[in-house]
């Protein structure tokens, strides 16, 4: 009920950068022993060019005009000698003025102190392991679905999308999902104008229709009215997919690293993306926290999965600034937002549906939730978005209540309930 009149609320109130290189294989080393690599950061001194007057959104992804400088360039050479380093992937970072490098360091050296060595080197600014991120879902048992059956989407009709989909549908914003790939030919998503960017290998984005994205993808945004499937939260939204993480042959879980995920928000950077979903969880990660806090400041929305604890740490859910979302009744309801997560339909690779858990789902579903918002409100900014779903009071209100208080608050202030169930 609490969804319903939220969402019913919010509606009413109706730079640049270089793509990273890797030498051949190196992707694939990285991702099969990130125990063996360290990321570094060293000052990178460039001037930019110049470009158009004023900043906004819609002017991040102007064409990239930095690379590495000489400067970076020496020290990284030093670096590399002095501790016995060899590259294995680097790129420039403009928005944090360094440049960064992948080392995959000796075969008879240990990791922790290779980055003691690191952390005291002047020339260094950041050093930190090559870190493993993963999905935050559950699988669900192996019940599948082959036709549209709208009255087993629970956490839709529970979020009151229905109801909110008469004043907006997600129209106008644009979503940047960072997950694995995904199905983006499914029945549901078919037609749909979906940009891909694989940063994991070099194979075509559109041939890797894995699991967790297609999951994701179809809370956010299947298609509605097509007379088959289920109905996305934001069913008009504008997406692109950034393929950070994969699947592994070994155990079948996907995977992330610090190196695909720091490309990916790099690319986001470059975008005019306002919501970005991070259904995934990991170690604190000081390059990728800075990349996140530059996003944040540009005022846009980050939503990411909180922790199978409960426990807002880590990246991204640790990050200030991140709306950090639970499964309903994760942790005994600890967590200051909830959302559905529990045997959540959605779609599957194969064009077929099933059921999925995790704060993965209730993640994907509050994205869903804030375009819907930024899509009826566009002056509407991240810090805006998190306190009306945080809501300063955290206590309950009649629709009544919530309608009122939606109406007499000023712009950017107004309170909603805390917990969505």
């Amino acid at each position: 009920m609490r969804w319903a009149l939220l969402v019913a609320l919010l509606l009413a109130l109706a730079g640049c950068a270089s793509a990273p290189t890797a030498p051949a294989g190196a992707d694939a080393d990285m991702q099969a022993r990130s125990d063996r690599f360290v990321v570094v950061a060293v000052a990178n001194p460039l001037q930019r060019l110049p470009s158009r007057a004023g900043t906004s959104l819609s002017s991040y992804g102007g064409t990239p005009r930095y690379t590495q400088g000489e400067q970076a360039a020496r020290v990284l050479a030093d670096v590399a000698r002095r501790h016995q380093l060899r590259e294995a992937a680097a790129w420039p970072i403009p928005v944090l003025g360094v440049h960064c490098v992948v080392f995959e360091i000796a075969p008879d050296a240990s990791r922790d102190a290779v980055l003691a060595a690191l952390a005291q080197d002047a020339q260094v600014q950041l050093a930190q392991p090559l870190h493993d991120f993963e999905p935050l879902a559950t699988d669900a048992p192996g019940v599948r679905y082959d036709d549209p059956y709208l009255p087993l989407q629970q956490g839709f009709l529970a979020l009151g999308v229905p109801q909110a989909h008469r004043l907006s549908t997600g129209r106008g914003v644009h979503i940047a999902v960072i997950d694995t790939g995904a199905q983006t030919d499914h029945p549901d998503l078919n037609g749909r104008a979906i940009a891909l960017h694989n940063l994991v290998d070099e194979r075509p984005a559109a041939a890797l229709a894995e699991r967790h994205g297609t999951e994701v993808l179809g809370l956010i945004a299947a298609t509605g009215n097509n007379g088959q499937g289920i109905v996305g939260i934001a069913p008009d939204a504008r997406l692109s997919l950034y393929r950070a993480c994969w699947y592994g042959a070994a155990n079948g879980r996907a995977r992330c690293n610090s190196f695909t995920l720091a490309k990916a928000l790099v690319a986001v950077l470059a975008s005019d993306a306002r919501v970005i979903n991070l259904s995934l969880g990991g170690p604190d990660d000081p390059l990728l926290t800075q990349l996140l806090q530059q996003l944040l400041r540009q005022g846009r929305s980050v939503v990411a999965a909180l922790p199978a604890d409960g426990l807002r740490r880590g990246f991204p859910a640790g990050v200030p600034g991140v709306i950090s979302v639970a499964a309903t009744g994760q942790a005994d309801g600890a967590a200051p937002l909830q959302a559905p997560g529990r045997d959540v339909l959605t779609l599957q690779p194969g064009g077929r549906y099933d059921f999925a858990s995790g704060s993965s789902m209730a993640a994907a579903q509050v994205s869903g939730v804030v375009a819907l918002m930024l899509s009826a409100q566009p002056a509407l900014d991240g810090p805006a978005i998190a306190h009306l779903l945080t809501g300063a009071e955290g206590r309950p209100w009649t629709a009544q209540q919530l309608l009122a208080l939606g109406k007499a608050a000023p712009a950017g202030r107004q309170t909603a309930a805390h917990n969505f169930r």
